[in-house]
């Protein structure tokens, strides 16, 4: 039985789940759906979790390790930036995933979960089946609408190859793989309405969006002094991609229009592009709009650094272009702010509406530059007090909605039901304690 202490619904629960996750992400893994969620939520609550992930640094052998309580093979990795050596490290993913096979025979997994991947996706579906075991596939974003995105925007380096693997991933994504899949999980409320207009049913997919650690969300100082960012200055800040698809050119236009009613008015932007290319056209955009001197380009900084960045600033500002791709996107950033304790202003985006509706945290404003800079000139100048009434209401619905041990409350419930036979209540079945053995030695469901 759970105790109150857990912080989590006190229950029956069942057997702790043993799982084979093979995704997109390299290791060690960054993100923190797959790093806090998986790797420290749901292992930490006893769960066995094993995973097949390719290795971010360059590495000319596979290897195996120890993460999060489980076993990681690790494959090998092609930093290479010429065409053929950018395929080999695809290749080299794809025959590290293939390993698959050999796992579901050799152990015995209650489910295999993909994420973001499509050709080894296919080989995982079919050594699933081959094995008995639940399917589920984990969509974190569109690649395949983004893949045709950019071949279509002139931003591809390769645009047939651009071309060709958005056409063959959309295939395999809404022909194969989902339809199969014992369950889906997806990105947001506005992703699985996507994923449902392509014919997917609706309840065989879970919303899971993005969060924070619980343990992140400290007490804020009532008077926070500031040591990046002068005492003097007022600033908006923007935490994040600085890649083209984000059209941030929009934000510097922002600035320029913030100016005209705060002259001292700064930004800063705090992360990096995928191209050195993305940097240098917001430079450029900024020149030509004679605010390049009021704009402060900080740089990827460690995750604290970055941060403090947001405790310093006036305004935290999160501007998304709601495209195809990015419409379906559950911004890390926006919880971040909230969990700051800072006031925000967003656009107008499925996700972003509806934290910022229900957390009274801050504004949200059509995509357009008068009435973004409005709301941001609106917050600079209002008192204190306002902007922090703002930022607790935004912590306190982070607490309730967005932290990572509530988010695999719901994961674990998804997975636990799922998994157990259609003759068996999941509610009822037996769960060890978090952290308690693992008995093997139970029979096999039928799967």
């Amino acid at each position: 039985m759970r105790t109150d202490d857990d912080n989590r619904p006190a229950g029956p629960l069942r057997q702790p789940l043993r799982l084979l996750v093979i995704a997109s992400d390299t290791y060690p893994p960054r993100r923190v759906d797959v790093s806090v969620l998986f790797g420290e939520e749901l292992a930490g609550r006893g769960h066995g979790i094993d995973w097949v992930l390719q290795s971010e640094a360059p590495c000319g052998r596979a290897y195996v390790t120890s993460w999060g309580g489980g076993t990681v093979y690790v494959g090998a990795m092609d930093h290479g930036d010429s065409l053929a050596r950018r395929v080999r490290k695809h290749l080299l993913g794809i025959l590290n995933d293939l390993k698959v096979f050999r796992l579901l025979r050799r152990g015995r997994y209650d489910a295999v979960i993909v994420k973001d991947k499509f050709v080894s996706g296919v080989a995982a579906l079919l050594a699933a089946r081959l094995a008995r075991t639940r399917f589920v596939y984990w969509l974190s974003y569109p690649f395949p609408e983004h893949y045709l995105y950019l071949a279509r925007s002139g931003d591809a380096r390769y645009p047939l190859l651009y071309r060709v693997r958005g056409t063959a991933f959309k295939v395999m994504l809404y022909r194969w793989l989902l339809p199969a899949a014992d369950h889906v999980l997806v990105q947001s409320e506005q992703m699985r309405r996507d994923v449902a207009a392509e014919g997917v049913p609706p309840d065989k997919m879970t919303a899971v969006p993005m969060g924070i650690k619980a343990t992140e969300l400290l007490p804020l100082p009532a008077n926070l002094r500031r040591i990046l960012i002068p005492e003097d200055e007022r600033c908006l800040l923007y935490l994040g991609t600085l890649g083209k698809v984000r059209r941030l050119d929009f934000l510097v236009r922002v600035l320029a229009l913030v100016r005209r009613r705060v002259p001292e008015a700064k930004l800063y932007l705090v992360g990096r592009g995928d191209d050195p290319s993305d940097e240098q056209a917001l430079v450029e955009e900024a020149a030509r709009h004679g605010v390049l001197a009021a704009m402060r380009f900080v740089g990827e900084l460690p995750r604290e650094e970055a941060l403090r960045y947001v405790r310093e600033a006036d305004v935290c500002v999160s501007p998304i272009y709601a495209t195809p791709v990015l419409r379906p996107g559950s911004p890390t950033k926006l919880v971040e702010y909230l969990a700051l304790g800072k006031a925000v202003v967003a656009n107008d985006h499925p996700e972003q509406r509806l934290v910022i509706e229900q957390s009274g945290a801050g504004y949200c404003v059509p995509w357009d530059e008068q009435a973004f800079a409005d709301a941001v000139v609106e917050l600079l100048e209002a008192p204190p007090e306002l902007r922090r009434a703002m930022g607790e209401r935004g912590r306190r619905y982070v607490a309730e909605h967005r932290t990572y041990d509530k988010l695999a409350d719901l994961v674990e419930q998804t997975l636990v039901r799922v998994v157990t036979p259609p003759d068996q209540d999941a509610s009822a079945t037996p769960f060890a304690e978090p952290g308690g053995l693992v008995d093997d030695r139970r029979p096999r469901s039928p799967r």
